[in-house]
């Protein structure tokens, strides 16, 4: 993900017009209701913290998971081995992309769905690739090498494991797909044509009659000071669908959800909001280009995005807020 400025992004997306509808007559008018609301639910169950940290260790066990490398390899094992214990089906969605002098990128989006038959449907994702160059490294002789990736990358992957686990064990009467994006983070920076090149191929390939009610995007989702600001894009083009998690995340106390608009990213939801999906991102967009003012948390496409950075508490807060979300959630008739 890069930052930009709104300007800068022109998206083709389709916004839901607000039709109202005028009688000559003395018809009563019927009641429309929306196609989803929030119910009162007091059996919400536990998103497991400690899990979704031991699922982000794992993932950096493999070490760097660029593509090509051994941990890429690794990491497209477990994470589909994973999701096969808990989810109703488990896809791999493969395609080759041309890379940077003559590289041929073998790419993998992991596609897990729970109630496939379902017509509605809520689609969270995050990518599981990690950078091949770490461009701000501290030490310069390290610029050209991949990164760990504990925070870009692991830590949304990591949260969407513990819901996969939630989701086997504790149904809901509508379709969710969880979808883990290859190559987010392959291009050079500024060159948007070479990032997000998993949730672009998805959103190409995605039938219209397939589409999900929205999507939420986690990235640097496990620092230890974690901010969620009101992501730029996600209020233009699903400012209900913040809305809804923003005053959950108010509801429960949750200190890393900040009602304030954040800066504007290139990720992984836009090419969703391109296609025509209401998508939002979660993410700690402070971090985005390495000029944080605590030193600690400039580590951003560096060698120091590694476990030191990941809170089971904040991954912990984000969890509590999806899983209220998930299983709050009532698709009308």
């Amino acid at each position: 993900m890069i930052p930009l400025k709104r300007s800068f992004l022109f998206l083709a997306v389709l916004a839901p017009l607000a039709l109202s509808f005028y009688s000559c007559g003395k018809e009563p008018q019927k009641e429309v209701k929306p196609l989803y609301e929030l119910q009162k639910n007091y059996n919400i169950p536990k998103f497991d913290s400690d899990n979704a940290y031991r699922q982000v260790e794992a993932q950096v066990k493999f070490g760097p998971r660029n593509p090509g490398s051994r941990g890429h390899d690794e990491a497209l094992y477990y994470i589909s081995n994973e999701l096969k214990k808990y989810a109703d089906d488990v896809k791999l969605q493969s395609f080759n992309y041309p890379g940077y002098n003559g590289e041929q990128l073998a790419l993998t989006n992991i596609i897990a769905k729970f109630n496939p038959d379902k017509k509605d449907r809520i689609l969270f994702c995050a990518h599981w690739d990690t950078r091949p160059r770490a461009e701000h490294a501290k030490d310069t002789t390290k610029r050209n090498q991949p990164i760990l990736g504990a925070n870009d990358g692991a830590s949304g992957c990591g949260v969407l494991l513990e819901l996969a686990r939630l989701l086997k064990n504790n149904k809901v009467n509508y379709g969710i797909d969880l979808v883990f994006f290859d190559g987010e983070d392959y291009g050079k920076e500024s060159d948007l044509n070479n990032f997000c090149l998993g949730s672009k191929y998805y959103s190409a390939k995605i039938q219209f009659d397939k589409m999900p009610a929205f999507a939420v995007l986690l990235d640097l989702v496990g620092d230890k000071e974690a901010q969620f600001p009101q992501e730029a894009y996600s209020m233009q083009y699903a400012p209900d669908v913040v809305n809804m998690i923003w005053e959950i995340a108010q509801l429960q106390n949750s200190n890393v959800f900040l009602q304030e608009e954040g800066n504007g990213i290139y990720d992984d939801h836009v090419p969703l909001e391109q296609a025509g999906i209401k998508a939002i991102d979660i993410i700690d967009s402070d971090l985005v280009g390495a000029h944080n003012k605590e030193a600690r948390r400039n580590y951003w496409h560096s060698e120091f995005d590694n476990m030191s950075n990941i809170s089971k508490e904040t991954l912990g807060q984000l969890g509590k807020v999806i899983t209220y979300l998930i299983y709050s959630i009532q698709f009308n008739k």
